[in-house]
């Protein structure tokens, strides 16, 4: 276990030097964006809370109408993104280290216990304890809790009783990334990231069905060498896009299993993505687009430097990030341009906003859920 911290806190210096600023007393002051000429009106609809956030990889969860949150100190809310009102409020434990992954009735976390825990309409049906830490949200699907920890191993569970199905372990590289990873479904199918790689299991059996690799490990030593996917992935058709921490962004065909594309870029945030473009958000702010056919970069955006940019959600005719500040920015998603610019609260957007309900759904890291709506 002491080895196993001293590389997971390695690993999160290693994320959090990703931007050169980060805890500098010298960081550069964002520019100023200027007067908010609205060009997509939109309103707010209502808006919650919840105990803080904090951590980033407490990530918001949609399942139909509904948005699933987690708060630092354990607390789960099934939010109904039609009226803002809750249909459930649960308490996971004294502290959750990854978000919630939900199929519409159950729910499950990890807590920083290495705690799986399960709960079946905010109610706890059970729990177990994990062999290593988890950075990323279990995902609950199939009648199955598939959980990615940071022994680069892919687990699976029963999500009725927790009884173990299987396990498949990545041996190799020493350091793992302390945030969201990419564990998301395609078909039955289940894609995990493991290091640069985007790997297919056999959920029934955990065997290996395919690897794309997106990146490749470069350096001297374990730091620089570190190249794991982080999320939020993007999924186009049979198209899975995601990034490489610090490393690249790319695509690969699901259904060959093979990489379609990769271009270099230097983002430690997951990406977004529609039928024609691929969007991203660099350490330093700027905001890329990229041809989901061939990865040529369309258009770049550099008003949001030192912003500490979220993940994009691809709305409509917008693309929308967030910032540290609470601001929410609307983007053409065909230049950039912009489009309107929200506002939270100042403790900071915590994660990447969410659509359900036809609603944007915004979080805080102090625990403000706002949901908006075109106006």
């Amino acid at each position: 276990m002491t080895a196993q911290r001293t590389v997971l806190a390695a690993a999160l210096a290693t994320a959090l030097g990703g931007c050169a600023w980060f805890g500098s007393s010298k960081a550069p002051k964002p520019a100023d964006l200027g007067p908010n000429v609205v060009n997509l009106p939109v309103r707010q609809a209502w808006q919650l809370s919840i105990p803080a956030v904090k951590d980033a990889n407490i990530r918001a969860q949609v399942q139909g109408d509904n948005v699933v949150v987690a708060s630092a100190d354990g607390t789960v809310v099934s939010v109904n993104a039609a009226n803002g009102r809750e249909n459930w409020r649960a308490q996971a434990g004294k502290g959750l280290q990854t978000g919630v992954g939900a199929d519409g009735r159950m729910a499950a976390v990890v807590t920083t216990g290495n705690e799986l825990i399960m709960l079946d309409a905010g109610s706890k049906l059970w729990s177990k304890t994990l062999s290593a830490s988890a950075f990323t949200a279990p995902l609950v699907a199939g009648g199955r809790v598939f959980v990615l920890t940071a022994d680069r191993a892919v687990s699976a569970f029963d999500a009725q009783n927790g009884a173990h199905l299987w396990t498949q372990r990545r041996d190799g590289e020493p350091l793992v990334l302390r945030q969201q990873g990419v564990l998301v479904p395609y078909g039955n199918t289940l894609l995990a990231g493991l290091s640069g790689r985007l790997v297919a299991f056999n959920p029934d059996n955990g065997n290996v069905q395919w690897e794309a690799p997106l990146a490749s490990p470069r350096g001297t030593n374990d730091v620089e060498r570190l190249v794991d996917l982080v999320g939020p992935a993007a999924r186009v058709g049979n198209v899975i896009c995601a990034r490489a921490f610090q490393s690249s962004v790319g695509c690969v065909d699901a259904n060959a299993g093979r990489t379609g594309w990769a271009q270099t870029a230097k983002g430690a945030v997951g990406i977004a993505a529609d039928a024609e473009y691929v969007f991203g958000a660099e350490s330093n702010g700027i905001v890329q687009a990229w041809n989901m056919a061939d990865g040529e970069k369309r258009w770049s955006v550099d008003r949001f430097q030192h912003r500490k940019l979220t993940a994009p959600l691809v709305l409509g005719r917008a693309v929308v990030t967030a910032d540290e500040s609470g601001l929410v920015h609307l983007l053409s998603k065909k230049d950039g341009s912009h489009l309107n610019r929200l506002t939270t609260d100042s403790t900071g957007v915590a994660v990447a906003p969410v659509v359900a309900a036809d609603t944007l759904v915004v979080v805080t890291r102090g625990g403000g859920i706002y949901g908006f709506r075109p106006d």
